[in-house]
């Protein structure tokens, strides 16, 4: 155990129920005063009408409900903005993020923005926003991103390149996890995100900065839970055993990764993100078993640990180095088994695009620097190849 002093921080209260998101006007009422509410969401939800139950319960709890559905995958700084327009515009005194990472990235920062006065060039980077936010509830319709009890925004800049703002104010008050939400999300997309959440777990127990006792336990159970029902998730979407499991190992895995921040895979995954808007969860699987591999000199000991959680075919008095390679091969073989593209080339990106990706990883450095293996231009440039 470790003897550094260290700080675990996460959202005020977590509420997991079935069904639960038609009764959100049970719930908020109980929660909160303000009754001036906005909701921020993407256009295909709304469309799709998930939204329904929640805003006829909200509706009936006394709630007036403005609803904002611009969102978009990896969100330009312009979608921000017009939200906190439009909140401003409808009075809004709480916000709502409901959707994938996306849509509560948008609605944390539209939360500080609608009662601050700071510009948004002024709050990217560590710890810039001041001052207090609008009460924030988070209610993910994805098993991945874990962004609902993450202290972090990410916005694609006009030049194509991710920013991120991260600060305690990004906290959520409530999240609620309703896994019947998530029963429609089709197969491909349950399997880039469940990825995408062993990612989030598996960076955070190998990150170099403030990975410590309380971060591990919350990876090691996101990994167990993932693990053993991505690919039941995926085959049959209305297993709500599976659904559950994936809904609350997603963010626990957030939790460790807002704690232990993420690495390499995410720093890779960026750019794909940015220059071919590959959705996240599909960019972090495509890089996943590349940077495995190479951090592998160093992070060995720590895959060792992990081999047993994700299940990996191994004896336990197996040595290290025979544990680390089970538990990469059991990843891989759930990859493989969740029906997500595998290789680059698969989602679109061309080969001569790899140079331009490696320059524009380097600009991650706030990742990059908890790497456990330094990675250079041409390391990242081998990491493309070796995922091409």
């Amino acid at each position: 155990m470790t003897s550094m002093p260290f700080s675990f921080t996460t959202v005020g209260q977590i509420h997991v129920e079935w069904g639960g998101a038609a009764k959100q006007g049970e719930l908020l009422s109980s929660w909160f005063p303000a009754r001036n509410l906005l909701i921020v969401t993407d256009g295909g939800l709304h469309k799709a009408g998930v939204l329904e139950p929640a805003k006829s319960s909200l509706a009936s709890a006394g709630f007036k409900v403005t609803v904002f559905d611009a969102v978009v995958a990896d969100p330009p700084e312009q979608v921000l903005l017009d939200c906190v327009a439009q909140g401003r515009a409808a009075g809004a005194d709480i916000v709502i993020g409901i959707g994938g990472g996306s849509s509560m990235d948008v609605a944390k920062l539209a939360a500080v923005m609608l009662v601050s006065e700071q510009q948004l060039s002024e709050l990217y980077g560590i710890g810039n926003v001041q001052g207090a936010r609008l009460p924030l509830v988070q209610v993910p319709t994805t098993a991945g991103t874990g962004s609902e009890v993450t202290n972090i925004t990410i916005l694609t800049r006009p030049d194509h390149s991710k920013m991120g703002v991260v600060s305690d104010q990004l906290y959520a008050d409530r999240v609620l996890l309703d896994a019947e939400l998530t029963v429609g999300l089709p197969a491909l997309h349950t399997a880039a995100t469940g990825i995408d959440a062993m990612v989030h777990a598996i960076e955070a127990y190998t990150s170099k900065h403030k990975k410590n006792p309380l971060s591990d336990a919350a990876a090691r159970e996101a990994l167990r839970l993932l693990s053993s029902n991505l690919v039941a998730a995926c085959k049959n979407g209305a297993d709500r055993a599976a659904r559950e499991a994936m809904l609350i190992g997603a963010l626990l895995a957030g939790q460790a990764f807002a704690n232990a921040p993420v690495a390499a895979v995410h720093a890779l995954a960026y750019p794909l993100g940015g220059r071919y808007h590959i959705p996240h969860g599909l960019s972090n699987a495509l890089m996943l078993q590349p940077v495995l591999e190479f951090n592998m000199k160093a992070a060995a000991p720590l895959y060792a640990e992990l081999a047993s959680p994700v299940g990996a075919d191994v004896a336990q008095d197996a040595g290290c180095e025979a544990k680390a390679n089970a538990f990469v091969k059991r990843l891989i073989e759930l990859m493989d088994a969740s029906g997500a593209p595998r290789r680059l080339r698969d989602a679109g990106v061309a080969e001569e695009m790899l140079p331009q990706l490696a320059a524009d990883a380097m600009l991650q450095t706030r990742l990059l620097g908890n790497n456990p293996v330094e990675v250079t231009e041409a390391d990242a440039l081998a990491l493309y190849r070796a995922a091409f």
